[in-house]
């Protein structure tokens, strides 16, 4: 007969796994993959290449783990007069009454998030841009600038941006789909645990120094761009290549393969070719079966 201890731990497993079946069918991006960021065009992913990310607006890629980009705080340049005609109270304005435009991108303004009311609204949108996303083959969203808290010169709160955050993660794991916490290393694991984020997509997390930030919650589960107009690019590159594996070396306008400017750059070209694939060996992936039938296999002895 198993011992009291034993059945107790029995019993935390058991409680574990039936936890899980609201994402039991979830894939997440392959850990550690080779990926490319899209978003200046699409075109034939590199040899090698296992993730692609592209705008809603393109198609996915053939025989890969395709990750879907919506701007999710704020407009796009070429949708924003859309949204003035139609959702001009979804849009921040400044003590002036005039629109909230993002100082680093003209012509995005961002997403007024201080209420229930905008919340809603704006997911309301977002989550059928998801529906279009999931319809087309995407396995995965990459929510854009969900740092407009940091940008929004006090206007809007971090509490506020998750809670937007949440009901668009809410309703792509209802399509089975993943979504990923795009840049914010600050969160810690709040994006997780709050949110509901099942990867991360960082940018130059390197160059700043945060990458552990994203690590510790996320393992190997970190796509990392880095930029070519960076400072020592190239060995800010190497550096990040030397302890993970989903790093890639792009030109910051994300320009399309044979485009001026493009320049794309992976772990292998770098020399590193499985640097990070041992380092990060993916937290979070035992799910409670797994974990059950390990303490089975540790507890059996007990039993006599």
């Amino acid at each position: 007969m198993l011992s009291t201890f034993a059945l107790a731990l029995c019993s935390i497993a058991m409680a574990q796994a039936s936890t899980l079946p609201n994402k039991r069918s979830l894939v997440l991006p392959p850990e550690n993959g080779q990926f490319d960021y899209q978003l200046g065009g699409e075109y034939t992913p590199p040899p090698g290449t296992q993730i692609v990310v592209r705008d809603r607006t393109a198609s996915p890629a053939p025989n890969v783990y395709n990750i879907c980009y919506i701007n999710a705080f704020q407009t796009q340049p070429d949708e924003t007069a859309w949204w003035k005609a139609n959702h001009h109270t979804l849009l921040l304005r400044n003590a002036d009454n005039k629109y909230f435009e993002d100082s680093e991108w003209p012509g995005e303004v961002f997403f007024d998030t201080r209420t229930n009311e905008t919340r809603t609204a704006i997911a309301g949108v977002l989550n059928g841009w998801i529906d279009g996303c999931a319809a087309a083959g995407f396995k995965a969203i990459d929510p854009d600038n969900l740092d407009t808290y940091t940008r929004s010169k006090g206007l809007l709160t971090k509490t506020d941006n998750l809670a937007l955050a949440k009901l668009i993660a809410d309703h792509a794991h209802t399509l089975d789909i993943t979504i990923g916490q795009k840049n914010c290393a600050e969160l810690g694991a709040e994006g997780k645990m709050t949110v509901g984020f099942d990867f991360a997509v960082a940018e130059e997390c390197q160059a700043y120094e945060e990458c552990g930030a994203y690590t510790d919650v996320y393992g190997a589960s970190v796509l990392e761009i880095e930029y070519t107009d960076s400072k020592d690019s190239q060995k800010v590159f190497q550096d990040a290549c030397k302890s993970r594996s989903s790093v890639i070396l792009r030109d910051r306008k994300l320009a399309a393969l044979g485009k001026s400017g493009y320049h794309y750059e992976t772990c292998v070209e770098a020399g590193h070719p499985n640097s990070g694939s041992t380092i990060f060996p993916g937290k979070g992936t035992m799910g409670g079966t797994v974990l059950l039938s390990a303490l089975l296999s540790i507890l059996s002895p007990l039993a006599y």
